[in-house]
């Protein structure tokens, strides 16, 4: 799930990533915006959703892919688009365009 919190003063938006993978340790976000680097997501409560927080630039189409337990890519079912990538796959995609 992706929530998302626009500013009417400034030039990003807050984009709320959500995950849920109860069969999961750990979950990470990659997303073009940060060079692709891996952002740790955090859970509240064992088995509840991972979670992150970003600042993002706002007028974007961003590509991003969550990585679960270092082996396993998954797209998020609620982005605003996919876009295809160079590994053959897809990745999801959030728009912070108002």
């Amino acid at each position: 799930m992706i929530s998302k919190r626009h500013f009417k003063t400034k030039d990003e938006v807050e984009v709320t990533f959500e995950l849920d993978a109860a069969d999961a340790s750990e979950a990470e976000l990659f997303c073009a915006a940060l060079d692709w680097k891996p952002e740790p997501m955090k859970r509240s409560d064992k088995g509840g959703p991972f979670r992150l927080k970003l600042r993002l630039p706002k007028d974007q189409q961003i590509e991003f892919r969550y990585l679960v337990d270092h082996a396993e890519w998954r797209n998020e079912p609620g982005a605003d688009g996919q876009a295809p990538n160079s590994f053959g796959t897809v990745n999801s995609v959030v728009s912070t365009t108002a």
